[in-house]
Order: structure tokens, then sequence, then C-alpha cells
């Protein structure tokens, strides 16, 4: 019987130690007798050694080098391009902080093949994750909140059956053949953050399935946010920059991306919801300039 040809695409900067707990977790699945593993590692110019600790540990890891300025969208577009050129059966989008339970390849696997049973194999399965210490929800499928808020989401927790989401976060996903042929790469309209959503939403609008599988299948810590609003020049500088600024529990993202964003899935009221979440920095900036 031939096995799942499946290429792993990850993109990493900086967390040696992280990024080789992911692939360790990931050499250790349930389901790797019945699939070939091929690895492709964008490295975004790390100056702690994770490429040559990679390359010593994993020999046989496909490593492409940034310059550091590819961020996450670029890096996972550097490497999915070099996988797409490979036919594969699969691709499975992984964080390098994402450390995966021993059965996690088995129940998105699982998720595939009652999906496309139906007839679509046109499959995206976000997988969703928890944290190590305290099991909170942290990534995985997203909802809209609702239709008057179509920028806004939240995430789907899991069940025990797998369940349609209007989105993805970027952290565990599996692909599709057929997905990939008609949604492509990650956009490169976007820097850091973004992209995956978009890809998820791109998918929705070509006829893929999206979906999350039932459980969880691995751990990943939130990324910290801010507390509070920075100060009004300090914030306005973070807008332009890949990251954006955090503010309490919201990311803004870089204004000129989140335009694009706003645009393609806002709808008629684009212009709205591309400004409400710069609220708080916009009144800042307005009151700082009328007081002066």
């Amino acid at each position: 019987m031939s096995s799942d040809r499946i290429a792993v695409i990850l993109t990493c900067f900086n967390r040696r130690a992280k990024t080789l707990e992911c692939l360790e977790a990931l050499f250790q699945q349930s389901y790797l007798p019945k699939a070939q593993l091929d690895v492709y590692l964008t490295d975004d110019g790390s100056t702690d050694g994770t490429a040559e600790a990679v390359k010593q540990a994993y020999p046989n890891i496909q490593i492409l080098q940034g310059d550091g300025n590819l961020f996450w969208c670029g890096g996972m577009n550097l490497a999915f391009a070099e996988a797409l050129k490979g036919d594969y059966d699969f691709y499975l989008w992984l964080n390098d902080d994402t450390i995966l339970y021993p059965d996690a390849l088995d129940v998105l696997m699982q998720t595939y093949t009652q999906l496309s049973s139906g007839g679509n194999p046109k499959v995206i399965i976000s997988g969703s994750t928890q944290d190590r210490d305290t099991r909170e929800h942290t990534y995985g499928g997203v909802v809209r909140d609702s239709a008057l808020r179509p920028l806004k989401f939240r995430l789907l927790t899991p069940t025990e059956q797998p369940q349609p989401c209007d989105t993805i976060n970027g952290n565990c996903v599996l692909i599709s053949k057929a997905a990939a042929q008609v949604v492509g790469n990650v956009d490169l309209a976007f820097t850091h953050y973004a992209g995956d959503y978009d890809y998820g939403l791109r998918a929705q609008k070509q006829g893929c399935q999206v979906y999350i599988p039932p459980g969880y299948v691995g751990t990943c810590s939130s990324n910290p946010t801010g507390k509070s609003a920075p100060p009004v020049q300090e914030g306005l500088k973070k807008i332009a920059q890949p990251k954006g600024v955090a503010i309490a529990e919201e990311t803004l993202h870089p204004i000129g991306e989140w335009r694009i964003f706003a645009q393609r899935y806002g709808g008629p009221f684009w212009f709205i919801y591309w400004l409400v979440p710069y609220r708080r920095l916009l009144w800042m900036s307005w009151r700082k300039r009328t007081a002066s």
C-alpha cells in the first residue's frame, strides 16, 4: 500500500530550542508508518544557530535561508513554494512553537477522509491547540461573531466531531493537494499577520471545505499582548512595522495591510471596519494635535 506524501511547511527565527522540540514531536507521530514526511523549513536569518542545530539533528530537512525580513508570511510562502514543486498529497503548515500530540496526524488524516468522502477533496483542516500549562484553548479555526462584524472572529471550541469554520489560524493546518491547487500560496500582501486568515477565507470562496478536527492536536501558547495603549508616537510608529502594536487583548495590524484585508472581506462598509481597530490610537493622536 502506498503511503501519503506530506510536505511539512515551517518558518523559524531565533527559537532553536522550540524549533527542535517541534520537530521532535513531528517525527514521533503515530501516523508515520502510513506517511512519507518531507520538511521544508525557512530559517529567516537566525543568529542562535537554529539552522545548524536542525541540520545536525535532521539532515534530510530542506532548509531555505531568509535574511531576517521575511516574517511569518514571507517565510511560509518561501517554504510552501518549494514544497508545491513536489506535487505532494498533503501540505502541513506547522508553527515552530506548536508541539503536536502523538496522534495529531492521525486525527487530521481521519478528519480529511471523513470530509472528502462526500466527493469534495478540497479540504483544509485547522488543528486546535491549547496552552501547555493552563490547557486554555489558544489557536485553531475561527468563526465570525456576526454578519454585522465581518472582520471580527472568535475561536471555535473543538468537540468530538469535525466542525466547519470561517477561516484559520496557521499554527497547524492540513491542506489537501486539491485545495492547494486552487488556493495557491500564502499571499505576500501580508507580512506577519492576516496571511492565515486570508488563506482560509480565499479557500472558502473557492469551494474548499474549511474545518477543525475533533479535540486538540497539540500545545501552543498564546502570543503576549500589551496591557495598555502605548504613547501616541510610539504606537503610530509600531503600526507601520510588520508586527504592528499590541493593545490590551488586541493586536493592531500594519494599517496598509489591514486595509487590504478589510477591502477583501469587509463588504460595502469595509472603510469603517478598517478604521475601527485603530480608534484608540487615532483618538489619542487627534487629542494631542488639538491640545498643541
